[in-house]
């Protein structure tokens, strides 16, 4: 803006440091309107963050996990239930059947908002429910994967062979350095490496949620990260 004078100036400079001064300044309203300030910023935050597409893991109660995946394919929303392949026995002898490898878990990619309004508004999406982590500062929130680690979880989980297995993502005892595979199927994907009952496995690990390790990667396919 420009401005004819210098008194013209300092008259609009006046005005604007009086505005901030009833607002911000120290008179009985600060406590209230700074409050209100920070509210209003963590609400915006809040709906803005509401929007974002990620990767929800999501518990389902009585073992829908496999309806859940089938309603929401039909909709088209991205999902991922890992399985693998279970062994039992039957009248024609062994039989492999593929299974949910972690009952009552479903991994969605959508919106916070999207997935709210599933679960109010459809009854079949009912059974779905947020999971929950402790803050940096002590707050609960909603858990989410970040995208690259969904992706290498996602790769390995896939495999659905011997050399996948699933382990109890609660256990982080004899964990070691971070790594990456460099050749192979699995080029690029990152994780750790864990000792279990003396050997290495390379593990993918969502806290709490899910873990899947590899039962045997040479040394010489590893380099730190």
């Amino acid at each position: 803006m420009a401005y004819n004078t210098l008194q013209s100036y300092k008259k609009e400079k006046r005005m604007k440091n009086e505005v901030l001064r009833f607002f911000w300044g120290g008179s009985k309203f600060f406590t209230f309107h700074s409050s209100l300030f920070t509210f209003l910023c963590t609400f915006a935050l809040e709906m803005e963050s509401s929007e974002v597409i990620r990767w929800y893991p999501m518990r389902v109660t009585y073992h829908r996990e496999l309806r859940i995946k089938e309603q929401l394919d039909a909709l088209g929303v991205d999902n991922f239930v890992p399985m693998h392949y279970d062994l039992s026995d039957s009248s024609d002898g062994p039989r492999k059947t593929l299974v949910p490898a972690i009952h009552n878990l479903i991994f969605v990619h959508a919106s916070q908002e999207t997935l709210t309004h599933l679960k109010m508004h459809r009854k079949e999406f009912e059974p779905m429910r947020y999971m929950m982590r402790i803050s940096p500062d002590g707050h609960k929130e909603l858990l989410y994967v970040p995208d690259r680690q969904m992706e290498d979880f996602m790769r390995v989980a896939s495999a659905q062979d011997a050399s996948v297995i699933f382990l109890d993502a609660r256990d982080t005892s004899n964990m070691g350095r971070r790594v990456r595979i460099t050749v192979g199927r699995f080029k690029g994907v990152e994780g750790v490496i864990k000792r279990i009952k003396k050997n290495k496995y390379f593990l993918i690990q969502i806290d709490g949620v899910a873990a899947v390790a590899i039962t045997y990667v040479p040394a010489d396919c590893l380099e730190p990260v």
